[in-house]
């Protein structure tokens, strides 16, 4: 593995001591496990009473309660999780872009977010989805020692979980890292990466450069995945339509994370790396400050 990629595991594995994974906030209901959750569930930790309802677990009745006010209610318990997180690399060209940071980025938050995890009691394991998705070597172990990496695929994140489905662990809590910057379905992507997850997260890491990019005048680009080459003018209207195209882009994912129930979030590589204070994650829940 390059070793300048090493680098950045260290780099992401120190910021990352700062902070703590969240416990998920979508837990499906009955779930054993020994972490906390925040929504009820089967644990033995009370939390509240409310109205029964037609189809409530009949054990779950407060009898005592009934016999006191006539009135059928049901015990709500805190539910448990799996305390497993799977942080999932997009491998793809796109991701180490000659000049760009996303490589740096991409790298030290999968240590931020394994060695969060770990601050927590949680399990990890970290996977790169490229010819295939499969298990980082060393994986399981803290991101200073991962070995394996690297961005060389040339196709999609749903073909790559078909071609070599994954065995993510079950109920537990998923995070994808990737900039999302390929053409196909979000939905078929992240119902595959949400099936039998407690909690899914999705964090689009992108260069200052894809958001605002700023070159005008005769440009020849080549595209990272397929090398295709194509000579185009860019003023103005270009890259207002290239902003209209960007932001009905951003716009899918969204729409497909509210539908499978994921968090998403976007972050500028940038920013991000430097001073690696992660504000913008910290406002979405995902992480909190140990």
């Amino acid at each position: 593995m390059n070793e300048t990629y090493r680098q950045y595991l260290i780099d992401g594995e120190r910021a990352g001591a700062r902070y703590a994974l969240t416990a998920p906030r979508n837990v499906p209901f009955g779930i054993a496990g020994s972490q906390m959750g925040k929504r009820p569930g089967s644990s033995l930790e009370f939390i509240d009473h409310r109205e029964y309802q037609p189809g409530d677990d009949l054990r779950r009745i407060d009898w005592g309660g009934f016999a006191r006010s006539d009135k059928l209610t049901v015990k709500l318990y805190r539910d448990e999780v799996s305390p497993h997180l799977d942080v999932v690399i997009d491998g793809s060209r796109s991701m180490a872009l000659e000049d760009s940071p996303k490589t740096q980025a991409t790298l030290g938050l999968a240590a931020v977010f394994a060695t969060a995890a770990s601050n927590v009691g949680y399990a990890h394991t970290a996977w790169l989805a490229g010819d295939g998705c499969q298990q980082v070597g060393n994986g399981a172990d803290r991101p200073s020692i991962w070995d394996g990496l690297d961005f060389t695929y040339r196709g999609d994140l749903s073909t790559s979980f078909a071609k070599l489905p994954p065995s993510w662990h079950p109920f537990g809590v998923r995070i994808l890292l990737s900039d999302l910057l390929w053409p196909g379905d979000p939905l078929t992507v992240l119902a595959q990466f949400a099936e039998q997850a407690t909690a899914v997260v999705v964090v689009q890491i992108l260069a200052e450069a894809d958001v605002n990019p700023t070159e005008r005048g005769n440009i020849r680009l080549v595209d990272s995945e397929t090398e295709a080459v194509q000579e185009i003018f860019v003023d103005v209207v270009a890259e207002e339509r290239y902003r209209a195209a960007f932001t009905r882009h951003q716009e899918s994912w969204h729409l497909a994370a509210k539908q499978t129930g994921a968090i998403m979030t976007t972050v500028i590589a940038e920013h991000i790396l430097n001073s690696w204070r992660l504000e913008t994650l910290v406002a979405a829940e995902v992480l909190t400050i140990a």
